[in-house]
C-alpha cells in the first residue's frame, strides 16, 4: 500500500463490489461523490462536471478555523473490454498538498468488479508526506463499505 514513486507517495486502495464494471461506471455520479466524503473535514461540493477528460471537480474543505479549495481536472478517461478509468489531477490544492494525481479504475472481475483508487501525492515537505499518508489512507478506506453497499447486487435489482 505504501510506496514512493519519483519522490511522490503512492496509496492504493481496492474494493471488490458485486456489480459489473459498466454498472459501476454508470454509478460514478455527483451523488456517489458526495456520499464518499468522510465526516471530517466537512466538504462542500462547488462544482462537479463528471468524470470525462476536461471535466472539473471543485470542493471546499472546512477545517473549522479555515477553509481550503480543492480543484481537480479530469486529464484522461477511457474504457476497454475489462476496465473503465479516469484520472483527476489537482490544479488548486489545499496548502498541505503540492501534487495530486488520482487514477480511478473499475476492473471487470468474474463476479462483479474491483474499484481501485491509485493515488500519487506529494506535500510541500518530505516529512509531511509520511504524516499525510495515514490520514489519506483512512479517508480512502472509509469509501470501501460505501462502495460495497452502493454497488451491491440488491441495489442493482432495485
Amino acid at each position: 500500500m505504501l510506496s514512493s514513486y519519483y519522490g511522490r507517495m503512492r496509496l492504493i486502495i481496492r474494493a471488490s463490489v458485486a456489480q459489473d464494471y459498466l454498472s459501476v461506471k454508470q454509478g460514478f455520479t455527483e451523488d456517489l461523490f458526495t456520499s464518499l466524503n468522510p465526516p471530517f473535514p466537512p466538504v462542500q461540493l462547488n462544482r462537479f462536471d463528471g468524470s470525462k477528460e476536461g471535466d472539473i471537480v471543485e470542493l471546499e474543505l472546512n477545517f473549522l478555523l479555515f477553509r481550503q479549495t480543492w480543484r481537480s481536472l479530469i486529464t484522461e478517461d477511457g474504457q476497454t473490454d475489462g476496465e473503465w478509468y479516469f484520472i483527476d489531477e489537482g490544479v488548486k490544492l489545499p496548502f498541505f498538498l503540492k501534487h495530486w494525481k488520482h487514477h480511478h479504475r473499475v476492473l471487470r472481475q468474474e463476479n462483479g468488479s474491483q474499484i481501485v483508487d491509485d493515488i500519487h501525492f506529494r506535500s510541500p515537505f518530505w516529512l509531511m508526506d509520511f504524516l499525510l499518508y495515514p490520514v489519506l489512507a483512512l479517508q480512502f478506506l472509509y469509501r470501501k463499505p460505501i462502495y460495497k453497499k452502493i454497488f451491491s447486487v440488491e441495489k442493482k435489482q432495485v
